[in-house]
């Protein structure tokens, strides 16, 4: 029998889950596990599985865990606490809560979420894109002020939207809009074509595509290479009347220059979806900036069927897992992602 290790998060301020109402959607249950193992005849019958919370029982049963289910973990002297463990999945697409990942034993696997977001991050990112082309924000902020001003748009064909990071998240996102005859722009690490774009870009050509973009949409992981990428320079690259959207993470994009620019009328519009710390403080500058639409971490998450998303595809690995052969969705410990 391959012990498992479930380790859950009781909700907690600042932390993960970020709401007491995440806490219920993000939450591996009995139920939940083996109804989504019930599906899985080749696993079922051949785990022994033990469900936690925190660490109330962390070190007592890592001691025999060969697998880890979880978000996040005790990293200091894991070989010792957790001698046979192989495998972690973190239940999360990013594991920047990780980094660096020097902790991580050269014999163990980290496998993240990647693809469990794209369905919800695509209908999300279109929608976000649709809302700054219809003026929504300002509309919202209008509202606000009492002031009743016709804002008028044609349809969104031939406008051009930028996508950094064309991951799961951007690329579900890149497809959608791209279908409405937007002209689509992705921006990633390597610069290889990815479905969805018309064209696809280097990070390291991203100052030439900005200026083009009427809408940019960032969907990056947060990494060494990606922090501070849309910076305040980078900003001043964009047009007057472009809009922002970030559902990657706050450490991506300088939200002090963003309000800037938004407060002085320099940039159009903008949406986020992602912030350090969450919830936003209730003093920040965010809730007061116009033009500005805040959601609170949902672009991508879907409270009904996350959870069974998330163990379909743990099964899928476990299915891996027990034949010896290479898991889907590895973490390259030098890249952190």
């Amino acid at each position: 029998m391959t012990k498992v290790h479930v380790k859950n998060n009781r909700w907690a301020a600042g932390s993960f889950p970020n709401t007491p109402e995440g806490e219920e959607v993000f939450t591996i249950t009995e139920d939940r596990f083996n109804t989504a193992m019930a599906l899985f005849d080749d696993v079922n019958g051949k785990l022994s599985t033990f469900i936690d919370w925190d660490t109330d029982h962390w070190d007592s049963s890592m001691a025999e865990a060969e697998v880890l289910l979880t978000w996040n973990m005790p990293m200091e002297n894991l070989k010792q606490v957790a001698p046979k463990l192989k495998w972690i999945h973190c239940i999360g697409a990013g594991v920047e809560h990780m980094l660096p990942l020097d902790w991580l034993p050269d014999d163990v696997v980290l496998t993240n979420n990647k693809g469990v977001h794209a369905a919800k991050a695509g209908e999300f990112g279109l929608m976000a894109v649709l809302m700054l082309h219809s003026h929504i924000p300002q509309l919202v902020t209008n509202q606000q002020k009492r002031i009743y001003n016709s804002l008028y748009a044609a349809p969104i064909a031939g406008k051009t939207l930028v996508v950094v990071g064309t991951g799961s998240l951007g690329g579900a996102a890149a497809k959608k809009v791209q279908q409405l005859g937007a002209h689509v722009i992705g921006v990633n690490r390597h610069g290889k074509s990815v479905d969805g774009c018309d064209e696809v870009v280097t990070t390291a050509q991203l100052d030439e595509v900005l200026p083009r973009a009427d809408y940019l949409l960032c969907a990056a992981p947060d990494t060494p290479e990606t922090r501070g990428l849309i910076d305040r320079r980078r900003l001043n690259l964009m047009k007057l009347t472009a809009g922002v959207i970030n559902i990657g993470r706050e450490s991506i994009m300088d939200y002090d220059a963003l309000c800037d620019k938004l407060e002085g009328g320099s940039l159009a519009a903008a949406i986020l979806d992602v912030f350090d710390p969450e919830p936003i403080a209730e003093d920040s500058r965010l809730w007061a900036t116009p033009n500005l639409i805040i959601t609170p971490h949902v672009s991508a998450d879907d409270g009904d069927s996350y959870i069974p998303i998330t163990l379909d595809l743990f099964f899928r690995n476990m299915q891996l897992f027990l034949a010896d052969k290479p898991l889907l969705n590895p973490i390259q410990k030098s890249l952190g992602y």
